[in-house]
């Protein structure tokens, strides 16, 4: 791929033969003048110690970037892993079981 090809926020396919051992896709965020630093969107799950190790970024040369046609269907990044749950609700569905 071109460095006149890849635009901010578009999502591209992307290898890396030394971090990550299976095709990834990534938001770009970055552009230099080889490569773009991509936040990972998209990933193989057996990849999962590797992007957290990368914590969801990585460098990528230009030459190892493809467009996609569509999402993958691997493990889906996310910063917002956070799950909220109100504390009374549960006060309440442990009296009714009593």
């Amino acid at each position: 791929m071109k460095k006149s090809d890849v635009k901010l926020g578009q999502i591209l396919a992307a290898t890396s033969e030394e971090e990550m051992k299976h095709p990834f896709q990534g938001k770009v965020e970055k552009i230099y003048e080889n490569s773009a630093l991509l936040s990972i969107t998209s990933y193989d799950p057996k990849d999962e110690t590797a992007v957290s190790d990368l914590n969801n970024k990585m460098v990528v040369n230009f030459k190892r970037l493809k467009k996609v046609k569509s999402p993958a269907q691997g493990r889906v990044a996310s910063i917002n892993d956070v799950k909220v749950s109100k504390i009374g609700d549960k006060e309440k569905s442990s009296k009714k079981s009593k």
